[in-house]
């Protein structure tokens, strides 16, 4: 749902209530300005954003410790077979 600043300053519970269920966007000047969501949704994105943060090194860590198997299958077959299409490649 879209509201223009001035809509959401006049109808602040109605916006309170819809951001309930769903983000409310609210337009300043006629362009996005910013977003009102409710506190269940904020607290997911919160914790999503918890587990996703580190570097791009610890996201790698966390993947071959749960895949190892499967990591060290597809480096033994590339060493064996090489890399499919490879003569194709501009490097």
């Amino acid at each position: 749902m879209n509201f223009t600043a001035t809509e959401a300053k006049n109808r602040l519970g109605q916006v309170l209530e819809e951001a309930r269920t769903r983000p409310v966007f609210i337009e300043k000047a006629g362009r996005p300005h910013s977003v009102v969501i409710g506190i269940d949704r904020y607290d997911a994105l919160v914790l999503a954003s918890q587990r996703g943060a580190g570097s791009g090194a610890e996201a790698g860590e966390r993947f071959y410790a749960q895949f190892e198997d499967w990591v060290d299958e597809q480096n033994r077959l590339v060493d064996k077979f090489g890399v499919l299409g490879e003569e194709f490649r501009p490097w």
